[in-house]
């Protein structure tokens, strides 16, 4: 480094050793396309303003473009962060005459906070794009299982049956839940701190709002001591990406439960599995293993920020940049965990009669007998569930048992209440169940099918919400090019 242009006036040189410990350089890649896109709107600002030349803006605007062209790896990497790389290396191509005006009225404090909403946006809304393709992958596996029973469980025990669309679909719905979180988000991420400066903004005439147009956010940041300082958006951000994972680990510990010899309800697409160095008969989960595991670290990312902006006296402080690469990670990890949870589920084998079969296994019946007892007899659900439950302990719920324990809860006969033996053999058949669970959002193949059409609408209403967002964004960004052209000649 020939000479710290941040240091030189104040401080003087710093030692190697201190450099590397507060340098944020590296994770700094993230915001390096963004950080020019600040520096692009705040100089055509300036020169709107009068507080620049048109001559010197238009210096700087191409020594930015020069930097761009070269990439991030020309940049001098012993500069603590790429803010102060990108004006050191505009300075050495230009001159500090006109370079050394890019900074003015702004402080690298609104310049960071501006850059990370810019790049994290275009994440959110890839996140976004992935979410949706999720939700199609258990919509479409939905349909292909709108007839097809299977056990459903609670506390991990066979508890009723119910059919795989029903239980693709809850799935579908909570990832509905994710995109809604994720676009109210994006509201309080799309917001702009520029021209905030340091803490007290400034006493150049900026155009606040210009700038913010330019860069295609949707509002200001209006207290200039808030836009710097604030994180929440960056807490909030880790959370979506928290609960979505934790979405995305139940669906995994699910693959691994139901691919193993003792559930048999499915098989794992060879790809998305490993085998064993010692035992050639292995195939192991795992992407579903580590799709678990890496929700652990999306969670510890969260607990991170939370921790790290804990007690923070208000206004900046150099701890926030510790917020920036925990961001950025959990957003990677959850975009690749989306991706290939979609990638799993698309090529996964069900084993349909082996569904089946456990379904009717386990006293799963039981409560639709139960059902069938009080709208049959009229009797009061607690004493028919007393009466399957004195079945099931007799070790069966056929309609010997049932007449047996009917006449001990209630000291009748089941004839006497108006029960026949195939009313009981018809609670008994799970296809018979299903179809009169057609309450809204129940797994009678009707409502499935009418849940299926819904989701798909809701997707594709939710497309039509990011590509309206992406078309605001590349306006801004001809708004940009324009302005730019434009003083460029």
């Amino acid at each position: 480094m020939k000479d710290d242009i941040l240091r030189r006036g104040r401080l003087g040189l710093q030692s190697e050793e201190v450099t590397l410990f507060t340098s944020s350089l590296e994770s700094d890649r993230w915001i390096f396309d963004s950080d020019l896109m600040v520096d692009e709107a705040h100089v055509v600002m300036l020169a709107r303003q009068q507080i620049i030349g048109e001559e010197d803006a238009a210096k700087i605007l191409t020594g930015l473009d020069w930097i761009r062209e070269d990439g991030i790896e020309l940049l001098d990497s012993s500069y603590e962060d790429v803010h102060i790389a990108i004006e050191a290396r505009l300075i050495e191509l230009i001159g500090e005459e006109a370079g050394g005006r890019m900074h003015s009225g702004r402080s690298r404090n609104d310049e960071v906070a501006s850059c990370i909403r810019i790049a994290l946006r275009k994440d959110l809304i890839e996140l976004g794009s992935l979410i949706n393709r999720l939700r199609l992958a258990f919509i479409e596996r939905a349909r292909e299982g709108v007839s097809l029973i299977i056990p459903g469980f609670t506390h991990l025990q066979r508890a009723q049956p119910t059919t795989l669309a029903h239980h693709f679909l809850s799935y579908a719905c909570s990832l509905e839940r994710s995109f809604e979180r994720l676009t109210d988000a994006y509201k309080r991420v799309n917001l702009c701190p520029l021209g905030a400066a340091a803490f007290a903004a400034t006493g150049f005439p900026l155009d606040r709002a210009y700038a913010c147009e330019l860069l295609g956010f949707d509002d200001l940041l209006e207290n200039s001591m808030d836009a710097v300082s604030t994180r929440d958006f960056a807490i909030e951000t880790i959370s979506v990406c928290a609960n979505l994972m934790t979405d995305i680990s139940r669906f995994a510990e699910e693959t691994i439960l139901w691919s193993t010899d003792e559930f048999n309800l499915i098989e794992l697409a060879d790809e998305y599995t490993s085998t064993s160095s010692i035992m050639p008969q292995k195939k192991n989960p795992d992407v579903s293993e580590l799709l678990r595991a890496r929700t652990g670290t999306v969670h510890g990312h969260l607990v991170s920020v939370l921790s790290i902006c804990k007690a923070l006296p208000n206004s900046y402080n150099r701890d926030l940049q510790e917020v920036t690469p925990h961001l950025k990670d959990a957003l990677m990890i959850t975009k690749n965990a989306v991706n290939i949870t979609a990638g799993m589920l698309e090529t996964l084998e069900v084993h349909a009669d082996v569904m089946f079969d456990k379904s009717l296994s386990g006293f799963s019946m039981a409560t639709e007998l139960a059902d069938m007892l009080v709208r049959t007899a009229g009797l009061p659900f607690r004493t028919a569930h007393q009466i399957v439950g004195s079945a099931v302990r007799m070790g069966g719920i056929d309609f010997e048992r049932i007449e047996e324990a009917c006449e001990r809860v209630t000291g009748r006969r089941p004839e006497q209440l108006g029960i026949e033996r195939d009313q009981v053999n018809r609670a008994l058949d799970p296809v018979t169940s299903i179809d009169q669970r057609s309450v809204v959002g129940g797994p009678a193949p009707e409502e499935c099918l009418r849940s299926i059409r819904e989701r798909e609408r809701r997707v594709k209403a939710d497309e039509e919400r990011l590509k309206s967002i992406n078309e605001r964004l590349m306006h801004a960004q001809k708004r940009l090019d324009d302005a730019i052209k434009e003083l460029r000649g």
